[in-house]
């Protein structure tokens, strides 16, 4: 096996994991439904300060941060990314708790199309014919969904946008994945201190209300974190179109957990939808396995870098 290939199934095997826990966070969020959205947002960044920076510390990994921290251009991106991430946490944390769990999971269905667009269109990223046509199945899915979405329009494409440019800025920094996010985690903390102080001057903070409250939220910082790691990680791994695939994992799961567990409306194109995802996906996944047999031995990344190019840190 080439190197090459062994970063890819580490891509592969990190996206896996990233998409699931993301998949099985509206059974967290609908437990602290009864806390306001802005402190879950606020004390997400709270906690996910405080464990990159303790896993910093571990891995002796300071004075990188200090030099990504000195790369003006590298701060920049990571501020847009951390306010793309910001406004998605915050809609979805929103949907979540407020009975919108298929809206958003439709927003995370459109986002590994757009994905797919912008590495086709941005990155220079080539498909080949059985995968336009996979594309084109899972964008007809969508649609129908999307035609019957109604009111839950907003969410969805609200959550598709942001996550899939911050995904595209997280792709081309020069910063790996826990610099950047402690980066990211720096830059929203005085945001979520003011959000904090306000809640409590105005007697509505849950935080130490009572210990289940507080350890649930305390959570928020390991769930926001370790998923956003193990996405970033596995983005500078592999091409950005297959990516996109894995991302249809969180929102089937999500979508599951709308229908069955609360009882969401589930509609004929809610079906449809589905039918003609599951098979571009099915497409993908044969036109994948027979492009592998075809290639016998693939060119190598030159030494010292990722399969992408980047310097391997």
């Amino acid at each position: 096996m080439t190197d090459r290939e062994t970063e890819q199934r580490r891509g592969i095997a990190l996206g896996i994991g990233a998409y699931g826990i993301w998949g099985l966070l509206p059974l967290f969020f609908n437990a602290v439904g009864h806390v306001s959205p802005f402190e879950v947002l606020a004390q997400r960044v709270v906690w996910s300060l405080l464990l990159v920076g303790a896993l910093l510390v571990m891995a002796r990994r300071l004075g990188a941060l200090r030099r990504a921290s000195a790369d003006r251009r590298a701060v920049a991106i990571l501020a847009a990314s951390a306010t793309l991430i910001a406004v998605n946490w915050l809609v979805y944390i929103w949907a979540v708790t407020n009975g919108h769990v298929i809206a958003s999971s439709l927003g995370y269905f459109l986002n590994p199309l757009l994905n797919v667009l912008l590495g086709v269109l941005l990155l220079k990223e080539r498909l080949r014919p059985i995968q336009v046509g996979a594309v084109l199945l899972a964008g007809c899915g969508v649609a129908v969904l999307a035609a019957g979405a109604g009111e839950g329009l907003w969410i969805s494409a609200s959550l598709a946008l942001t996550f899939g440019f911050y995904g595209l800025l997280r792709k081309v920094v020069t910063v790996d994945a826990l610099e950047g996010l402690a980066i990211e985690t720096v830059l929203l903390l005085p945001p979520a201190i003011a959000i904090l102080a306000w809640l409590r001057v105005s007697g509505d903070l849950s935080f130490g209300s009572d210990p289940s409250t507080t350890a649930l939220l305390v959570a928020a910082g390991p769930l926001t974190a370790v998923p956003l790691l193990l996405f970033a990680a596995a983005a500078r791994r592999m091409p950005y179109a297959m990516l996109g695939l894995l991302q249809y994992i969180a929102p089937t799961l999500q979508f599951l957990i709308g229908v069955f567990v609360y009882h969401e409306p589930l509609t004929p194109a809610h079906l449809i939808c589905f039918a003609l995802i599951w098979s571009g996906l099915a497409l993908f996944a044969l036109d994948a396995l027979r492009h592998a047999r075809r290639v016998v031995v693939p060119t190598a990344a030159p030494a010292g870098t990722d399969p992408h190019g980047h310097p391997v840190r």
